[in-house]
């Protein structure tokens, strides 16, 4: 084995999925802050439709407050159930957050859950300003509310698409005897990585197989590169 490949550990804060096809998916919930600062984005949002909407209508005297009062009951129930499913969990506060609403199974948000958890936001809110809602959030170890609780969704963050760091330029070559998987990803890793570290810290590391790939120390660095542009197929 190579001596500078570890693995890493998990974070505790992750909330393993087990797909049907035996695959395991790691989802990161979103605390009670987060969620906090996107509900209050919505809540503005949601004020300045009907803010909007009320001084349009107020110009239709008894007529625009009936189409008002049917419009606010719209927004403030369905803001939030339309933008969830029609935007992948995701209404604009969340989305600003970084944050998207799924089932517990990691799956998109259906109509039947996102209408459970928004409707119970009357329980959450009681005996006043959200206070069995926070208090849910911070007792659960996923931080769910009675909503979430009811619906069987999950708050989580978005986790963004990494692409893979380009490796340094060498000359594509072979491996001078057969590596083990966790040997490949280990030199890939090495090679992937340079960017990020010191000079004197690359030498380190790559004189420490110097002795094993049968070349100087001050040449392992560009053998690793070449060997890792191999085991990538690049030329």
């Amino acid at each position: 084995m190579l001596p500078f490949h570890h693995a890493q550990p998990l974070l505790d804060n992750r909330y393993r999925v087990e797909t049907p096809e035996g695959v395991d998916l790691l989802l990161r919930p979103a605390g009670l802050v987060p969620r906090a600062i996107a509900f209050a984005i919505d809540l503005a949002i949601r004020a300045a439709i009907v803010l909007i909407l009320g001084l349009g209508l107020g110009a239709l005297g008894k007529f625009g407050l009936g189409i008002g009062a049917l419009l606010l009951f719209l927004v403030q129930w369905w803001y939030m159930v339309l933008f969830e499913v029609l935007y992948q969990g995701r209404t604009p506060g969340k989305r600003w957050l970084g944050l998207r609403v799924v089932h517990d199974d990691g799956t998109p948000v259906g109509w039947a859950s996102s209408l459970t958890r928004n409707l119970l936001r009357f329980v959450d809110l009681l005996p006043f300003g959200y206070f069995l809602g926070a208090l849910s959030c911070l007792w659960h170890p996923a931080f769910k509310r009675l909503g979430d609780l009811a619906a069987g969704t999950l708050v989580v963050y978005s986790e963004r698409k990494l692409e893979r760091p380009q490796l340094p330029a060498a000359e594509s070559q072979p491996a001078p005897f057969p590596l083990s998987q966790s040997e490949q990803q280990a030199l890939i890793s090495f090679a992937e990585r340079q960017a990020g570290l010191s000079g004197e810290r690359r030498q380190e590391l790559a004189g420490l197989i110097a002795e094993p790939l049968a070349v100087p120390p001050e040449r392992a660095e560009a053998r690793i590169n070449g060997i890792a542009r191999g085991l990538m197929g690049q030329p």
